[in-house]
């Protein structure tokens, strides 16, 4: 006989984790996360859940422990808000089916001198009102109701309507995006950030597809990002019913900044050199962002982009200026 097919399990914990050092509300969390990461059985089954849901007799037999002591483990994790589990009708009665929530986690331990919430100008830009394109097939652009105009064809980048689409990908070339120069010359800027979903491009999907992102701010790289792969081995929270199985579903949310002290990839400094004032925000009445997979790339794997109604995040391209 064979086993009863397990239904998708809907996640409803943190996909995108952020903590703050300073903040007090926070540090419960904090010390929760720090011990359910503190075993590398945990991380086992962490590593498990990150795409496929399983139940705890399943991860007790891959792992060869007892269910008890899955069961513990599981515990641990679901406290931490690291996974979800739910009850689905099994052959032998009910069964607990777990799932990792959690996408990413971001500690933050800058301090800076105001509240950064009652500091910041933040603008989303929809993926389709991108000021320039050039780019290789594989390409396109969808929207809800899936493909817009044709596969592979540079000319679908053109269409009059493609400020509705919710996912663009391509191959290799660039995207630029221009965003109104929202700065006041007033204030001290202290930081620029771009945040954007994304992931590799592999001919219908790939979990393990290489591929190097270049973003640049005003002419200026800030750093090569290198996606892992393209994922589609579960549906997008949000890609909508009309976009097919079997292609590309969801990416991971990065964050691309600069401060005075560097440029940053998800907090994390990559490029002493570059400061604020050598992007010359005020120069112009625009903010130039252009994200490129360069010809000489070590992994050419293309790009995905997503938009608000696809993949697991509900935004465009959001810049963030911080004062």
């Amino acid at each position: 006989m064979s086993r009863k097919q397990k239904a998708p399990v809907k996640i409803i914990g943190e996909r995108d984790i952020q903590l703050h050092l300073s903040n007090p509300a926070h540090h419960d969390q904090i010390v929760r996360i720090g011990k359910a990461l503190s075993s590398p059985i945990r991380l086992n089954i962490l590593n498990l859940l990150k795409n496929t849901p399983l139940s705890l007799q399943e991860i007790a037999d891959i792992l060869s422990i007892p269910v008890s002591s899955t069961a513990l483990h599981i515990k641990i994790l679901e406290e931490a808000k690291l996974i979800v589990t739910e009850t689905q009708p099994g052959l032998h009665g009910s069964m607990r089916v777990c799932i990792c929530s959690m996408q990413t986690f971001h500690l933050e331990t800058f301090d800076a001198d105001a509240d950064l919430a009652d500091n910041t100008i933040t603008l989303d830009m929809p993926v389709g009102n991108y000021y320039q394109i050039e780019v290789e097939p594989t390409c396109g652009l969808a929207d809800e109701n899936g493909v817009m105009d044709a596969y592979d064809s540079a000319r679908t980048f053109y269409s009059p309507l493609r400020g509705n689409a919710q996912l663009i990908w391509f191959q290799q070339g660039f995207v630029e995006y221009r965003f109104p120069n929202l700065t006041n010359p007033l204030l001290e800027l202290h930081e620029i950030s771009f945040c954007m979903e994304l992931c590799s491009e592999a001919p219908g999907f790939l979990e393990d597809w290489p591929s190097d992102i270049t973003v640049s701010i005003n002419g200026h790289e800030v750093a090569t990002y290198c996606s892992p792969g393209d994922y589609g081995a579960r549906r997008g929270r949000l890609t909508p019913p009309a976009w097919p199985n079997g292609r590309t579903q969801y990416g991971l949310l990065k964050n691309f900044s600069v401060r005075e002290s560097g440029s940053y990839l998800d907090g994390r400094l990559i490029d002493p050199q570059l400061s604020l004032k050598d992007l010359k925000i005020q120069d112009h009445p625009y903010i130039s962002l252009l994200i490129q997979i360069k010809k000489d790339a070590r992994h050419i794997g293309g790009i995905n982009l997503f938009g608000e109604k696809y993949g697991d995040f509900p935004q465009g391209i959001v810049m963030s200026l911080i004062y």
